[in-house]
């Protein structure tokens, strides 16, 4: 048996983690494998200069390998923007776990997976994410003791999700606000991509506030369920970005916004809490710009949930959870102007802010 040596100027055509475009200086990356279980993971640390990276586990039935890889660069990455711009003293992470959440999931496999948290002593801190429940957090913490997110009755700040969906609503809000001139959405037409824990309260929100809601799911039974329970529409044609809407809400995966996709889009606002939203930052803000339509970036307007875990970590009350939480607001409609002022896009004028004060903190820490 041999193996062939790669020369280092070919090394990009194996895609190492160094060479993947999403990786973005991260500090660690981590894969977890345990046979008897069955666990396949990867945890992605990208920055932790604010400090410890926290951010939740995410289980999917991943294509392939390099899919999760770049799914877990792209959201870690994602989570150090969003904790610095909430003002949280928090780094970016994100965890992986490759499989399907409804047949694979385990408590052995999740205990395992703590067992790998565990190791890293702190440095990442977990949390629920899609394909997990809060019961999943409790079985987590049996092994670990970071991990926030778990259920009140053991102490915890549970269900993460009201809150993130609270937030994208305020930041929904902020958004119809610059564009339209008032944030009173009664009549609005809003289509919600995703009716998951955070889609659904979501829509809540926006049928309590009269917006006229249209819904879209893979799953169809879940569809007809939150329908009949908000009296929304659902949507029913072939192309769901051409629709005819003020406002358009991506609630479920993210890259959501595309070379596809972007040139169809009739809303005048996107505004939802699915991560990582554009499919490229650069590219994909500027067209929604010279178009003229509001991109809320979504590391902002969805770090309810952060907000919500990181409570666990402070011991902040309920209170002061939600103020911080409805400031998304306020945070939200600067970065608005800020982007107007400068010209620039509304992605790149967040993440000028949030890099900012790493940026600072890093020179704090050097300089002590």
């Amino acid at each position: 048996m041999t193996a062939d040596l790669v020369k280092a100027n070919e090394l990009y055509k194996v895609d190492p983690v160094f060479g993947q475009i999403s990786f973005d200086g991260h500090e660690q990356i981590v894969f977890c494998h345990d046979k008897d279980t069955g666990l396949k993971a990867i945890i992605g640390i990208h920055n932790t200069v604010l400090g410890p990276a926290l951010g939740g586990t995410r289980m999917w039935n991943y294509t392939n390998e390099w899919e999760a890889l770049n799914d877990v660069l792209r959201l870690s990455r994602g989570m150090s923007f969003k904790s610095s711009i909430s003002g949280l003293n928090l780094g970016g992470g994100k965890a992986v776990i490759i499989g399907d959440a409804k047949t694979q999931k385990t408590p052995e496999l999740m205990r395992r997976f703590g067992q790998f948290v565990d190791s890293l002593s702190g440095k990442y801190i977990t949390a629920e994410d899609v394909g997990m429940e809060t019961k999943d957090m409790d079985t987590v913490r049996e092994v670990t003791q970071f991990v926030t997110g778990i259920s009140e009755e053991k102490g915890g700040s549970g269900n993460p999700s009201p809150i993130t969906a609270y937030g994208v609503f305020m930041g929904l809000k902020a958004a119809a606000k610059h564009q339209f001139g008032t944030d009173n959405l009664e009549g609005k037409k809003v289509l919600v991509q995703g009716i998951g824990h955070v889609g659904e309260v979501l829509v809540q929100h926006l049928t309590q506030n009269g917006a006229v809601v249209t819904i879209s799911d893979i799953n169809e039974e879940r569809v007809n369920q939150v329908a009949a329970k908000y009296n929304t529409k659902i949507f029913s044609g072939n192309d769901l970005y051409s629709a005819e809407v003020d406002i358009y809400a991506p609630c479920a995966l993210g890259a959501t916004i595309n070379d596809d996709t972007i040139d169809r889009l009739k809303a005048k606002v996107i505004a939802g809490a699915a991560n990582n939203q554009l499919a490229n930052e650069v590219k994909h803000g500027k067209i929604l710009k010279e178009k003229g339509i509001l991109f809320a970036p979504d590391f902002l307007i969805n770090a309810g949930g952060v907000i919500n875990v990181y409570s666990e970590l402070e011991n902040l009350t309920k209170a002061q959870v939600m103020e911080k939480t409805e400031n998304i607001y306020n945070t939200a409609l600067e970065i608005f102007n800020f982007s107007d002022k400068n010209n620039i896009t509304t992605q790149a004028a967040a993440m000028s802010i949030a890099q900012k004060r790493i940026d600072d903190k890093k020179k704090e820490l050097e300089n002590n």
